[in-house]
């Protein structure tokens, strides 16, 4: 008889960062990248927002592959439907230690910034869902809000926090029925809602990057 079991191990995660915590630190952000990335090549992208005052964390998905099949560049990703709850609780641990390594060094003050991109939309809202780690704006960017999970349990902890949902318009995968979709999970949590969009395929276009920190970071 084969039976399915389970053994929590230890295991090494990688991250990169842009910038130190320093006691003029105002701004945390971290950054989970999209399937199929790595997070050094990811956070690059970010050093259009790069200021003595800001942080940029840029975590790894734990499985890692051959984007070739056997080979070729690797790449990683945060889940697949394979053992999926176990993958979503080990990167929701991951990330929370890693939030707490850094938001322990941060001025009380300190604003941080949840960003997603592609499949890091869903990381991030399943992990907020799951541990609560403290943020002063999410930015779900190409990506969408998972509809299978109850948010009951933490609208008191969303509540009147500004969601931003940043898409290009000629991204082939955010279609006009998927925005409606978004905008009506959206409707159902107590955020901010805002949308922004830029001229632009499915990326994190640096340009538009920069006009939302404007915005957004003290």
């Amino acid at each position: 008889m084969i039976e399915e079991h389970h053994l929590s191990v230890q295991r090494t995660a990688r991250y990169f960062t842009l910038g130190h915590c320093t006691a003029q630190t105002n701004c945390l952000v971290i950054a989970c990248h999209g399937y199929g990335q790595l997070a050094k090549h990811f956070i690059k992208k970010f050093d259009v927002i790069a200021r003595p005052d800001t942080v940029v964390v840029a975590p790894e998905g734990l499985s890692r592959f051959y984007w070739g099949g056997l080979s070729g560049n690797v790449v990683s990703s945060w889940m697949t439907k394979e053992d999926r709850l176990a993958e979503i609780a080990d990167f929701s641990a991951y990330l929370t230690q890693l939030h707490g390594h850094f938001t322990a060094d941060l001025p009380a003050n300190a604003q941080i910034i949840l960003l997603g991109f592609s499949q890091g939309c869903a990381t991030q809202l399943r992990w907020m869902a799951r541990e609560k780690p403290a943020f002063s704006h999410l930015v779900l960017w190409a990506g969408s809000i998972p509809k299978d999970i109850d948010y009951t349990p933490v609208r008191s902890y969303l509540q009147g926090k500004p969601l931003h949902f940043v898409h290009g318009t000629e991204d082939p995968f955010i279609t006009p029925e998927r925005v409606a979709t978004q905008q009506a999970l959206a409707a159902q949590l107590p955020m901010e809602y805002q949308v922004h969009t830029f001229e632009g395929k499915h990326t994190v276009e640096r340009e538009a990057l920069r006009d939302l920190f404007e915005q957004i970071r003290p």
